[in-house]
């Protein structure tokens, strides 16, 4: 039995890896050559192109003669070549005018996949935690002058551990439940952003003073206090295909707590980095399909899932992920199922 099912299981990845490998297919009508404009992003690029833009890997051919030829960047030519029979979009590099006071690096200047300002912001300051992390976190104990005032230059006092040479810390406070919907299983919470701080004490003092330098609403005791990550905005990763198949997948949570899920809308999907989800996945949102009674047989069916979105995931963590949802045919909603593109 162990043996079928093990034959089973290599069959059907290797169905999955197959199909990633069939021969990708051009829109009827490609542009024979494009020229990169600033506002481009590489999403709306690889929809010129492709039906199936996430497939753009496939389509893309590594110029050796140019310096990191993943990158594109505004005044480049694409142009389409044939290879053994298939398309290949290379790119002859242009020039790039700048004005005199500009000073910026080319990985600024490269197009992105999606528009960065979408998630920006929720790049910064969103995260999903674990209950350890949430548990042993320092946590602000007092305000300055018995109280606390939300503005800037404000000073509060926090308590708990304070990692050696951290002096930026992120103000959170703890919002959503994040569980999986099939295994009930606790996937993380919702660090909802609350403001920075600056570490002004010592690490000698158990309570330790820390001045405001940006909030969002009002500061509250026991708001949690986490040494901001380093994070560099990578501009240059790319949509493709999940490398793995990807099974009871759903959105199970969305940001700002609309009850509609549309187009640019940012969710949580309950796979992460434990289920091989990679920056830059698409991933295919379905809603379920609807009981009805037939009423021939007398008796009531489910009506197959209907494909009804695209989303792409841009931050990953263990148990769980943040994804951008970038097409939507229909109304979404928490708990629509996401698949294999």
């Amino acid at each position: 039995m162990k043996v079928r099912s093990l034959s089973l299981g290599l069959l059907l990845a290797s169905l999955f890896f197959s199909a990633c490998l069939q021969a990708v297919e051009l829109k009827d009508d490609v542009p024979e050559t494009y020229i990169v404009k600033k506002g481009d992003t590489l999403w709306g690029i690889s929809g010129m192109y492709l039906d199936e833009p996430w497939r753009w890997p496939e389509l893309w051919d590594v110029n050796p003669q140019i310096d990191n030829p993943h990158l594109i960047f505004p005044g480049d030519e694409l142009y389409i070549i044939w290879v053994d029979g298939q398309p290949r979009l290379r790119l002859r590099r242009g020039d790039l005018k700048l004005e005199p006071s500009m000073r910026v690096s080319a990985l600024d200047l490269a197009i992105p996949a999606i528009p960065l300002d979408q998630i920006e912001a929720f790049l910064l300051y969103h995260r999903i935690i674990h209950a350890d992390e949430l548990n042993n976190s320092a946590y602000v104990v007092a305000g300055a002058q018995e109280h606390l005032i939300s503005a800037p230059g404000d000073h509060i006092f926090g308590r708990g551990p304070f990692p050696e040479g951290e002096r930026a810390y992120g103000i959170y406070r703890t919002g959503d439940t994040y569980r999986d919907p099939l295994t009930d299983e606790l996937l993380g919470y919702q660090a909802k952003d609350i403001g920075n701080a600056k570490l002004l004490s010592s690490s000698e003092e158990a309570i330790k003073e820390l001045e405001i330098n940006r909030v969002t609403e009002e500061v509250r005791i026991a708001d949690r206090l986490l040494p901001l990550p380093e994070r560099v905005l990578d501009s240059t990763f790319y949509p493709k295909a999940p490398n793995v198949p990807v099974e009871n997948g759903y959105m199970i949570a969305v940001d700002g707590g609309v009850t509609q899920i549309g187009a640019m809308d940012i969710v949580v999907i309950n796979k992460g980095e434990r289920d091989g989800m990679e920056v830059g996945d698409v991933l295919a949102v379905y809603q379920t399909g609807e009981l009805v009674f037939d009423q021939v047989a007398e008796e009531n069916v489910r009506l197959p899932d209907v494909r009804a979105g695209l989303a792409m995931v841009f931050q990953t963590y263990e148990k769980a992920s943040y994804a951008l949802v970038l097409k939507s045919n229909r109304p979404l909603k928490v708990l629509d199922k996401v698949k294999n593109p």
